[in-house]
């Protein structure tokens, strides 16, 4: 079954990293009938190589630069007519300019997932750059909660199954 949005069809999920934007976007899309894509995923492509190694080499500024031209090539593609869910990258939605952006372009959703969940999740992880120290990492997460309180639409986690985000993210009133 596919569905269509009231508007663009492009639908943006917004959160911290570990929030569960990749894994509850692949369901999604595939609930849908659309395509799906990762910001990250995207990024590593196009630089062949992982994000850790572009923070370390580039710098966060760079990356930053880079993610905001990955984000408009899929924006692009969704306004040439392909309905797509994507997941962002969790400082892409920081920038004011990109909360605009991509509100203007389509549907923007906050996985708001609890610290302790997210701590958890990327305990054992050591590829994501800026969790590397404990106490910077819990400042981020406070930091960037006015910015994701932007998007239009907030489900909370509950839980670690996905099932219960999607069908929460399906009831919204934008399709």
């Amino acid at each position: 079954m596919i569905l269509k949005l009231k508007r663009t069809p492009g639908l943006y999920l917004v959160g911290f990293m570990a929030s569960g934007k990749t894994t509850i976007g692949r369901l999604l899309a595939d609930e849908l009938g659309w395509d799906f894509a990762d910001l990250d995923e995207d990024i590593v492509a196009e630089h062949g190589s992982a994000i850790l190694d572009i923070f370390d080499t580039l710098g966060e500024a760079e990356f930053r630069k880079t993610e905001q031209t990955a984000i408009r090539k899929r924006v692009g593609q969704i306004e040439r007519g392909k309905p797509m869910v994507v997941a962002l990258g969790g400082g892409t939605f920081v920038p004011q300019a990109i909360q605009e952006f991509l509100i203007e372009n389509g549907i923007t959703v906050w996985l708001d997932c609890p610290f302790e969940r997210v701590s958890a999740r990327i305990q054992d992880s050591s590829h994501r750059p800026l969790a590397r120290d404990p106490e910077k990492f819990k400042q981020l997460y406070q930091d960037r909660r006015d910015a994701y309180g932007n998007a239009e639409y907030r489900i909370e986690i509950q839980g670690d199954d996905p099932a219960p985000v999607v069908a929460a993210i399906l009831k919204l009133p934008v399709f």
